[in-house]
C-alpha cells in the first residue's frame, strides 16, 4: 500500500498542516482547527469545496469571493492563457490586458465612473480611495458605525470597531463615525460646508451583520453630500458585481458616487484583485502624476485577464438577474425554516440577492449554528462586526439541486440547534 493510500493519510496530512500553521503562521488558527476538528480544504469547483478527508461541501462562504462559482471554465481559460503569455508586467511598458479590463469594468459601472485603479485587495482599494480624497483636499473622513473597510491602517481608521483599532492606535486623524441609516446624523457631522470632507459607506453593511438600510437612504446620503460639497464613496467590495441582484447597489437608487470600490468576486475567485473606480474629476491628481500612487502588483496582466473574463461571464450568463431570483427564493425559504425550528433563537433573517444573514440571540448560538451547518455540509461565514450573525454568500448560479441541498442543510442545522437550546416552556402549558 502506497503512502498516499493509507487509511490514516487524511488525518496525518491534517495534523502536519496544523503543526506548520502553529510553527510558521497564526497559532490561533491552529488552535481553533484542532479544538473544533475542522477539515482541510483541498480543491474547489463551482459551488463545491472538497476536503482532504473526502467530504464535498457546498460553498456559501469565502467572504463573497465565489459569485460566479470557483474555477469557472471561461475565467480559468483566460487566466491560464495569460499566465503562459505574461503574468506580471515590467511597470514601464503598457499592456493590453489592463486596458481591456479597465474598459470592461468601467462599462458596467455606474455612470460617470470612467477611471479605475486596480489593486490586490479590498483594503488596498480603500487606501486608494482615501488617497484620492486627500489628493483632492479632503482632510475630514467620515464612515458609518458598524462599517467594515479592511485592516490596513487607513482602512482600519474607517472601520468602526474598537477591537480591531485599539491595538494599533493612533490611527488616521480627523475620522468621524456616524450611525448607519441616519441621514440627519450625517448632515450634522458634515456641517454646512463639507468641501473638506470625504464620506465612505457600504450600501449594505456585510460584516456589520447584513444590515440593509431604509429604502431611499443611499439617495438621501448622496443629496446631503452634494448639498454640502462632500466627496462620496461607496464601498461595494461585497455588494457590487451583481451580488444584490443589481450590478451595483448604487444603481438601485440611481446614486452616482465620486468613488466606488469593487473586489471580492472581481477575479472569479482565482487571483487577488480589487479596484477603485472614480470620476475623471476625482482622479485628476492621479492623471497629472502617474507615479503618485503605484504598486508592483497593481493591474497584473494575469489578474486583468480574470477581471475581463468575469465581467463577460456575469453578462453572458445573466448572473445579475439570477442572483436576484435566487435570493428571492432563499430568503423566504430560510425564514420559513427558522420559524418552524428555532424562532426563539433567531431575531431576524434578512438580506438582498445572494447576500443573506441570520441573526441569532447571541454569538455563542451563532457559532454553534455555523458548526452544525458545516456538519450538514455547508460552508458559511460569521460577520466580523456582528458575531451573532451568520452570513450566506452562495454563487449566483446554484443548481436547483444545490439550492435544495442548502435549504435542507439549514433545516438540519436548525433542528440540531433546537435540541441543544430548546424553547422555554410557556407558563400554564
Amino acid at each position: 500500500m502506497s503512502e498516499s493510500d493509507r487509511p490514516d493519510q487524511p488525518r496525518a496530512r491534517r495534523a502536519a498542516t496544523v503543526d506548520r500553521y502553529r510553527a510558521h503562521l497564526a497559532a490561533g488558527q491552529a488552535r481553533v482547527t484542532t479544538m473544533l476538528q475542522l477539515p482541510l480544504e483541498e480543491s474547489m469547483s463551482g459551488a463545491l469545496v472538497r476536503t482532504t478527508d473526502g467530504r464535498e461541501l457546498l460553498n456559501c462562504g469565502g467572504y463573497g469571493t465565489f459569485f460566479v462559482g470557483a474555477g469557472h471554465p471561461t475565467v480559468l481559460a483566460a487566466v491560464r492563457e495569460q499566465l503562459e503569455r505574461q503574468a506580471l508586467s515590467t511597470r514601464l511598458l503598457l499592456n493590453e490586458p489592463t486596458a481591456y479590463a479597465a474598459e470592461a469594468l468601467t462599462r458596467v459601472a455606474p455612470p460617470g465612473l470612467t477611471k479605475v485603479h486596480f489593486s490586490c485587495s479590498g483594503a488596498e482599494a480603500v487606501e486608494t480611495a482615501i488617497k484620492i480624497a486627500r489628493a483632492n483636499g479632503r482632510t475630514r473622513l467620515l464612515s458609518m458605525v458598524g462599517g467594515y473597510h479592511g485592516k490596513t491602517m487607513g482602512a482600519l481608521s474607517m472601520t468602526a470597531r474598537a477591537v480591531y483599532q485599539d491595538p494599533f492606535r493612533p490611527l488616521l486623524p480627523h475620522v468621524t463615525h456616524v450611525p448607519f441609516g441616519d441621514v440627519a446624523a450625517l448632515a450634522d457631522a458634515l456641517g454646512p460646508d463639507a468641501s473638506d470632507a470625504f464620506v465612505l459607506l457600504e450600501p449594505v453593511q456585510s460584516e456589520g451583520g447584513v444590515l440593509v438600510p431604509p429604502e431611499g437612504y443611499l439617495k438621501a446620503v448622496e443629496t446631503v453630500c452634494r448639498e454640502r460639497s462632500a466627496m462620496l464613496a461607496l464601498d461595494e467590495v461585497m455588494t457590487g458585481m451583481g451580488r444584490l441582484g443589481s450590478w451595483w447597489a448604487a444603481g438601485r437608487e440611481d446614486v452616482r458616487p465620486d468613488v466606488l470600490l469593487a473586489g471580492k468576486c472581481l477575479s472569479g475567485g482565482l487571483v487577488p484583485v480589487a479596484a477603485t473606480l472614480s470620476t475623471a474629476a476625482a482622479f485628476a491628481p492621479f492623471d497629472a502624476d502617474p507615479y503618485l500612487h503605484t504598486s508592483t502588483f497593481s493591474a497584473a496582466p494575469v489578474a486583468m485577464a480574470a477581471v475581463r473574463a468575469v465581467v463577460g461571464v456575469i453578462e453572458t450568463e445573466d448572473l445579475v438577474r439570477r442572483a436576484g431570483e435566487l435570493g428571492g427564493r432563499l430568503l423566504p425559504a430560510l425564514r420559513a425554516v427558522v420559524a418552524d425550528t428555532v424562532p426563539h433563537l433567531v431575531t431576524e433573517v434578512r438580506g438582498l440577492g445572494v447576500l443573506l444573514g441570520v441573526e441569532f440571540v447571541d454569538g455563542h448560538v451563532a457559532a454553534e449554528f455555523l458548526l452544525d451547518l458545516l456538519d450538514a455540509g455547508i460552508v458559511v461565514n460569521h460577520s466580523m462586526n456582528a458575531l451573532p450573525v451568520v452570513r450566506f454568500t452562495p454563487p449566483a448560479a446554484l443548481t436547483p439541486a444545490e439550492e435544495d441541498r442548502l435549504v435542507r442543510a439549514v433545516r438540519t442545522a436548525c433542528t440540531a440547534l433546537a435540541e441543544r437550546f430548546p424553547a422555554p416552556a410557556r407558563a400554564g402549558v
